[in-house]
């Protein structure tokens, strides 16, 4: 019974949450704080869905600065646990059929997001170098999910180069935004699903002398070891 309420309840909440965005990114569309916006907003579902969320974000993080993000990508529910994350000035790379989502879509488009062609690698090496471009001339930060793909309990998946070849033209230091284990962790007719604990770690300059390649396995052992103190630290507060 309490999975069918909490899944009407999620239902009208989002499509009443994606209207009320709509509304507002039509009266600024492409700002480059809406992604944040909807990262914040899309955040509060997770209380519905019976998730805690702890979020840290550095203190050396300045919003004003260009960076690249990158984050781990678990499963359908980053949208909200770990996009809570998106700081201002912050837009995504995304997959170009995103825009064809039924409501997402039209708010991941009027966002601001930058969308590739994923299987045209010609155009979308095209569309990352443009990239660079927009991020100098509209003061942004870009957000990858570099493993590619929602891991869905395989761990840390290998992490693809387009991140960190934005990172060495741009020559902009790289965030780290990792969040603690999500797989199997919702359940809907439980009510308490427990903590999802997220950091947003300090800006790491580009080590001298390294490629993309070997940068994608510098940052991925690095936000692995960050993932799994944050899991240990989720479940204790879990069995607080």
């Amino acid at each position: 019974m309490l999975a069918i309420i909490r899944f009407i309840t999620l239902l009208i909440y989002f499509i009443g949450l994606n209207a009320v965005l709509f509304l507002i990114f039509l009266t600024r569309p492409f700002h480059r704080n809406n992604v944040a916006l909807a990262g914040r907003m899309y955040s509060t579902m997770a209380r519905i869905v019976g998730l805690k969320i702890v979020m840290r974000v550095s203190s050396e993080v300045d919003t004003n600065n260009n960076y690249v993000f990158v984050a781990n990508h678990q499963n359908s529910y980053d949208l909200i646990t770990i996009c809570k994350a998106a700081l201002p000035g912050v837009v995504t790379v995304g997959k170009k059929s995103l825009k064809w989502i039924p409501i997402f879509g039209v708010i991941y488009w009027l966002s601001a997001n930058i969308m590739i062609d994923r299987k045209n690698k010609g155009r979308a090496r095209d569309t990352l170098t443009g990239t660079l471009d927009k991020m100098r001339e509209k003061n942004l930060s870009i957000w990858f999910f570099p493993e590619g793909t929602r891991s869905n309990g395989r761990g840390l998946l290998p992490f693809k180069t387009g991140a960190f070849r934005l990172a060495l033209a741009a020559k902009e230091q790289i965030v780290p935004v990792c969040a603690s284990e999500l797989h199997n962790k919702v359940h809907f007719n439980r009510w308490n699903n427990g903590t999802v604990v997220i950091e947003v770690m300090p800006p790491v300059a580009i080590p001298d002398g390294m490629n993309a390649k070997q940068l994608a396995e510098h940052f991925h052992s690095i936000m692995s070891d960050k993932i799994k103190q944050l899991n240990i630290e989720a479940e204790k507060l879990d069995n607080a």
